[in-house]
């Protein structure tokens, strides 16, 4: 007999042997790509070390009438509503990974009858019962089974499955915090954009009204001039078509004014109503100056680089958590309870306490496919985001470098473009002299208002655009959204073991 089991012993030592080799070369892999990017050390003629991503939307957006959208849109949009349910959601499996960590202990009662038939092992054995008989101690024929207990079942977190399931959860978790920031950083932009949009197409609205009056009161003029017989009905015609061409543009301009107001009205998450505004001196307009800081500094800021970078240490714990089902589980399970065949004295205890109690070693040696498979997909995700990590960051880089460089470009277009609007204005005044004293021909007079009507047109919306490039700088940079978020909105990779330790409840 102790032979036997010694040789079990070494049947088993051999398993165990075998499996670890096995596992072992399952668990070689190349090497990872690098996930750490190579940023330049600054930005192309970087404005300076501030930056401007740490400023709240309040405090970098003058306008009243602009942060109060922007604090309706953050209370009632419904995409941001359904972004924070999906929070929820991952803080849940926060709590069911954390859980899976403890043991089990449920606990109930158990009631029923049995009934075994006498030509069986349980049926003989009640035929040498005469001494229970003879004591006054019958066993019924129908037995009856009533039970209380509570069962304990604990798989031990040897190899640390568990705890980086329930990591990778909190990470995952913290990944949707900076999606959520992500968001709210896109609803500031996209808010402010639609808005310095409906302010450029009042002034151009307030443009054109004002050249359809000057273009009226030259109609009126070509009339008497054709009256005194000083130019034909052509003239007087072509400059009517001009001002009913005008005309007809109010109106598509007053279509886009609609369709802008109602984009923010779905932004803020309300019906359409008319958006409170301010469209005077927009010509003045300009925002807070940005200040770029160091290309580093959006790893730390911008919230989908955060993301990224959460989700790429989700994924290691993941591939740690796949090669630990390759190794032996122990389980410990155990029941402790009273259990008798009479309700009376099924609490007589000792006689009626039951217990038990096993551990269990188990390990995968056949049929490994699916493990395998499950840890090989786990690295090859893993890889993947290390590749999404880098081309977010690189992404982030461009962006920044972009508007930097449309900040720029178009300060200095936009003085360019003053300087032919006052031109265009003054060739007006001198068109129309020259034509009335015939010196000109009404074709110059008439292609110069326009001219100068489109050039005017024009500022407004390179006004228009230089603004929104301050607005997509800021984006650009990761700010928006961390004032907006009730405080620093940050999840610092110093601050991330804070957290962590926060949600493991301490364990």
């Amino acid at each position: 007999m102790k032979k036997l089991k010694n040789k079990l012993l070494a049947f088993n030592f051999v398993c165990l042997l075998v499996m670890v080799q096995g596992c072992s070369s399952v668990l070689r892999r190349g090497p990872l790509p690098s996930s750490d990017p190579p940023l330049p050390a600054n930005f192309p003629d970087t404005s300076g070390p501030n930056n401007s991503a740490m400023i709240g939307w309040k405090e970098y957006f003058k306008d009243p009438n602009l942060t109060s959208l922007i604090g309706q849109a953050l209370q009632n949009n419904q995409e941001l509503n359904i972004l924070i349910q999906e929070i929820e959601f991952a803080k849940q499996d926060v709590r069911r990974t954390r859980g899976a960590i403890f043991p089990f202990v449920t606990g109930g009662t158990t009631a029923g009858i049995d009934k075994v038939g006498r030509h069986t092992a349980a049926g003989a054995a009640e035929d040498n019962t005469a001494n229970e008989i003879a004591a006054g101690r019958p066993i019924p024929t129908n037995t009856p089974n009533f039970g209380f207990g509570a069962d304990f079942d604990w798989e031990v977190d040897i190899w640390r499955k568990l705890r980086n399931e329930r990591d990778a959860a909190i990470l995952r978790y913290l990944g949707t915090q900076e999606g959520r920031n992500f968001m709210i950083t896109n609803i500031v932009a996209e808010i402010a954009t639609n808005y310095y949009e409906l302010v450029a197409l009042d002034n151009q609205l307030i443009t054109l009204k004002r050249t359809i009056e000057i273009q009226q009161n030259a109609l009126e003029a070509v009339k008497l001039q054709k009256a005194n017989a000083r130019v034909t009905e052509l003239a007087v015609r072509r400059f009517e078509a001009e001002v009913l061409k005008n005309q007809s543009r109010q109106f598509k301009i007053q279509q886009q004014i609609t369709v802008t107001e109602n984009n923010l009205n779905y932004l803020v998450g309300r019906y359409p109503q008319p958006i409170k505004r301010r469209s005077e001196g927009f010509d003045q307009l300009m925002l807070t100056r940005i200040g770029s800081g160091l290309p580093v500094q959006l790893l730390r800021n911008r919230p989908d680089v955060r993301r990224a970078e959460l989700e790429l240490a989700a994924t290691g714990l993941d591939v740690k958590a796949a090669a630990a089902r390759f190794y032996p589980a122990l389980s410990i399970q155990g029941a402790l309870g009273l259990q008798s065949f009479s309700l009376a004295s099924a609490f007589n205890a000792p006689a009626s306490i039951m217990y038990g109690a096993a551990a269990n070693l188990m390990a995968p040696l056949i049929n490994r496919s699916a493990i395998k498979a499950a840890f090989l997909g786990a690295s090859a995700k893993q890889i993947g985001a290390i590749y999404t990590y880098q081309q977010t960051v690189l992404k982030a880089y461009i962006e920044t470098v972009n508007q930097l460089a449309q900040i720029k470009n178009y300060g200095k277009s936009y003085d360019l473009k003053s300087q032919q609007v006052a031109a265009l204005n003054d060739s007006i005044t001198i068109a129309g002299q020259l034509f009335f004293n015939a010196r000109a021909d009404y074709t110059e007079v008439l292609f110069t208002q326009r001219d100068a009507l489109e050039s005017k047109m024009d500022l407004i919306e390179l006004k228009q655009e230089q603004l929104n490039a301050f607005v997509k700088a800021y984006k650009a940079l990761g700010g928006g959204y961390n004032r907006a978020a009730g405080g620093s909105g940050n999840t610092t990779k110093m601050a991330v073991p804070k957290i962590v330790g926060q949600l493991r409840g301490g364990n």
